[in-house]
């Protein structure tokens, strides 16, 4: 059987921030669009990392007395260490100061100039110190640059305005390619203006922590024609050319907004250079606000994804981040609706589905999950929406539609919960036993499925509903739960959070 392949990115962290809340977000959401797609029996490849070059890791290197290297080594574990804290699911974890990386990025910054997109001018301009770049008069007067200055030097540009009716056409003749589509759209308004070159150097003199310009050791290369490559440089660009033609283009590209510029202008017009495929899918997705405001460290508004984990469980933070925000949109963040989603849905509705059936079956089954029998019509409805669930998940997943497919399968949780409030199991016990039985065979099955498609967002939640249920097998077929398995004394998976004790 020929497998569908899905490469899926986040983008790679700053070294020197501190993970929050956003950086949580994009890389979970990666992680379960990789879970999915596995679940669906694609082969997939999963990458994550940091970005270690650059102004600010080399003064506060300084700063602490270290070389560049140490601290970007003492670092960098702050991010791998959240995504295992988080049930990351990555293939690979890429630092930009890997041996790696650096060979790639000399390799295609000696490809560029070779083809006469790479040149040298000097530039005078405004420049923003705490940004690290060159700035418009227009951005300088916006007020939210800090620390402006005016510099002149030499510098090399990357001739990016070569490729701009070229990245145009593609996008208009793509519509999927950048998502969603206001994305799209505020890009190409974006290309009817004149596209400027990318500057992509610094000079030693000023900064030294980057990656040697191989045809001129004077400088280092800058930020993005260093950072983006890692997309490549992971899949084996140059070096692995198997591994390379497997996995590339990019099936998935995930970013937030604010860097959606830098992904789909100078990340596209450098693989056009390079004559390589551009990614299937650019997907800017929304800003965690809290109240009105973008979380941000300045602000003082940062949500420490640790701090939610440590006091609700992991799988509980990743559910309320997957099912709270449209891919599309912006998402406010505030405790109480934290709280008031994880008991609705995962306390009132998933929880207490399991805790339902396995005392019934408890109670009057001695633990022993009942056989099926034959099917009511009431049954074989609720059989009907499990077993189309699977499929309308997968369509809602590959469209990227992450919040609804979670809507789906609690929406199956929620007619099954009324179901059993309807055919009242265990009044029927005390008439017919054996449709007591079927009741509760059908509402467990329905559990199974829907445990087994959350299983990509809860990962160890409903991989312990399924142990729970005694499920070898994982499939989305109707029949998959096995009668006579008997069900173990467990506490319960989601326990309410009550207010006065937050």
């Amino acid at each position: 059987m020929i497998k569908n392949k899905f490469y899926v990115t986040t983008p790679i962290y700053y070294v020197n921030d501190t993970p929050h809340i956003g950086h949580a977000y994009t890389t979970i959401l990666a992680d379960v669009l990789a879970r999915f797609h596995r679940a669906l029996g694609d082969d997939v490849f999963f990458l994550t990392g940091v970005d270690e070059h650059g102004q600010k890791v080399q003064q506060a290197a300084e700063k602490r007395g270290l070389a560049p290297q140490q601290h970007c080594d003492d670092l960098a574990p702050r991010f791998s260490s959240l995504w295992k804290e988080l049930g990351i699911s990555n293939d690979d974890f890429i630092r930009t100061t890997e041996e790696r990386h650096i060979r790639v990025v000399q390799s295609i910054l000696q490809k560029v100039f070779d083809n006469g997109d790479i040149y040298q001018k000097e530039y005078e301009g405004l420049y923003s110190v705490a940004e690290e770049r060159f700035i418009t008069e227009k951005e300088a007067e916006s007020g939210q640059f800090r620390e402006v200055k005016v510099l002149k030097e030499k510098n090399y540009f990357f001739r990016m305005s070569r490729y701009q009716e070229r990245l145009i056409r593609y996008i208009e003749e793509n519509p999927g390619f950048i998502r969603p589509e206001h994305r799209k759209n505020e890009m190409l308004g974006f290309l009817r203006q004149p596209l400027t070159d990318l500057c992509i150097s610094r000079p030693k003199s000023r900064l030294a922590w980057g990656i040697e310009i191989p045809f001129d050791r004077d400088f280092v290369t800058y930020v993005w024609f260093d950072a983006l490559i890692n997309y490549i440089s992971a899949v084996g660009y140059l070096s692995d050319e198997e591994k390379f033609k497997r996995w590339w283009p990019a099936s998935a590209q995930l970013i937030g907004k604010d860097i959606l510029t830098t992904h789909s202008i100078y990340w596209t017009t450098m693989l056009f250079s390079l004559e390589l495929p551009l990614p299937e899918v650019i997907f800017a997705h929304g800003w965690w606000l809290m109240g009105e405001s973008k979380m941000s460290k300045s602000l003082g508004n940062v949500i420490k994804p640790l701090d939610l984990i440590e006091q609700h469980g992991v799988d509980a933070v990743r559910y309320y981040l997957m099912s709270e925000m449209n891919l599309g949109s912006d998402a406010n963040f505030t405790l109480e609706n934290f709280i008031k989603r994880y008991n609705s849905d995962l306390a009132n509705d998933f929880g207490n589905l399991l805790n339902r059936v396995s005392g019934l079956i408890g109670k009057y089954f001695e633990g022993v999950i009942p056989g099926q029998g034959d099917l009511s019509e009431a049954d074989r409805e609720i059989a009907a929406q499990a077993s189309t669930l699977g499929s309308r998940v997968e369509e809602l997943v590959r469209q990227y539609k992450v919040d609804a497919a979670i809507d789906q399968i609690m929406e199956l949780i929620r007619v099954v919960n009324k179901y059993m409030e309807v055919q009242a199991p265990w009044k029927l016990a005390k008439t017919d036993l054996p449709a007591a039985g079927r009741v509760l065979y059908v509402a467990t099955e329905a559990l199974r499925i829907a445990a087994v498609l959350l299983r990509a967002v809860m990962p160890d939640k409903a991989g312990r509903v399924l142990e729970i249920l005694g499920v070898q097998a994982s499939g989305l077929v109707w029949g998959g739960l096995e009668s006579g398995v008997k069900l173990p004394i467990f506490p319960p998976l989601f326990p309410r959070i009550e207010l006065e004790k937050v």
